[in-house]
């Protein structure tokens, strides 16, 4: 059973309430209705209904299961504010969220942070900056996180990984420029709890650099160094291992020549996190020309709830992969609250 398959039946054995801020883009909504057509989630539109409800007409899409939740709708937006009030470390005050909850990205975080649903997707017309800016204000991060990252899962046609499959997650290639040893951290615990929910992979995360285990000297070493310790303190319970270089986190025999002390990650790991963004970002695009890898993602995460950005540009199968990763975070969310 591949990725997809495996996420679509994880997220239809546990459907969730997503709420849809964007749903007056088209792409958007052929999403969502494919998403609620194979029982993936329960759509709750957040906006305008009537914009919505004509663009379905017009393109011969049924809402007849959908929620609708109209952005002008006071009575609603009233009760969504009194119940947010209630909630600890408010960032904005009630004037400012009265006013704030006219944008239906701003109302949807709200009625998720309340328990109203379990996920707010979107990205098709806001910028990841606008959906992070909102999310962290709104929603807040995760216990023991300082930072908002990405993870992304690559698939390599012609490469076979030392626990014979040829998928690896990587993180963080798209949020943060130049993270610091507690953010870096931050990036590693993120992606594992990510990774494991969308998987059921045991997760083996290395910390990159050009150097291992000292080989290399200076700053960039020594703030992954830190990380690595960190990223331990916080969550002993995690494999978190490094600084490693590449061929040391992935390959079992150049880590044997390496890594001379026991590891549980060297030259097996499943999770890769890149130093800065220019790492990152060149790491993927060099897999994606030569390698000739697909990547699904990326996925926001630190939130204290799932929030999830999808590409402006993102074709409607690349958001439907999206959304059903986030069904299955949310859930996994719900399973760990239990």
């Amino acid at each position: 059973m591949n990725l997809m398959e495996n996420v679509k039946l994880k997220a239809k054995a546990n459907p969730g309430r997503v709420a849809f801020p964007e749903a007056n883009d088209i792409k958007m909504i052929f999403a969502m209705d494919e998403v609620a057509k194979e029982g993936y989630c329960n759509v709750v539109v957040v906006g305008n209904n009537d914009e919505v409800k004509t663009l379905c007409k017009e393109n011969g899409i049924s809402d007849d299961k959908w929620e609708y939740i109209d952005v002008n709708n006071e009575e609603y937006k009233e009760k969504v504010l009194t119940e947010y009030l209630k909630l600890p470390n408010l960032v904005y005050g009630e004037k400012s969220l009265r006013r704030r909850m006219n944008d239906p990205l701003y109302l949807a975080l709200m009625m998720e942070a309340i328990g109203e649903v379990d996920v707010t997707f979107a990205g098709i017309t806001s910028t990841t900056g606008d959906i992070i800016l909102a999310a962290q204000t709104i929603v807040g991060l995760k216990d023991n996180l300082d930072v908002v990252s990405s993870v992304g899962i690559a698939e390599l046609p012609n490469y076979t990984f030392a626990d014979g499959g040829n998928l690896i997650a990587i993180g963080d290639c798209a949020v943060c420029t130049n993270p610091s040893a507690s953010e870096l951290a931050s990036i590693a615990i993120s992606t594992c709890d990510t990774i494991r929910a969308v998987t059921d992979w045991e997760p083996r995360c290395a910390l990159l650099s050009y150097s291992s285990l000292g080989s290399g000297q200076g700053e960039l070493v020594e703030k992954v160094q830190t990380a690595v310790k960190i990223a331990n303190e916080r969550r002993p319970d995690l494999k978190i291992d490094g600084e490693f270089q590449l061929d040391s986190a992935i390959v079992p025999e150049v880590a044997a020549k390496k890594v001379k002390r026991p590891s549980e990650v060297a030259g097996k790991a499943n999770i890769l996190i890149f130093p800065d963004l220019n790492a990152g970002n060149i790491g993927v695009k060099l897999i994606q020309q030569f390698g000739h890898a697909d990547a699904y993602g990326p996925l926001l995460q630190g939130f204290r709830l799932i929030c999830s950005d999808c590409s402006r540009g993102a074709p409607v199968s690349e958001i439907v992969g999206n959304i059903l990763f986030s069904i299955v975070r949310a859930g996994d969310l719900k399973n760990e609250k239990k």
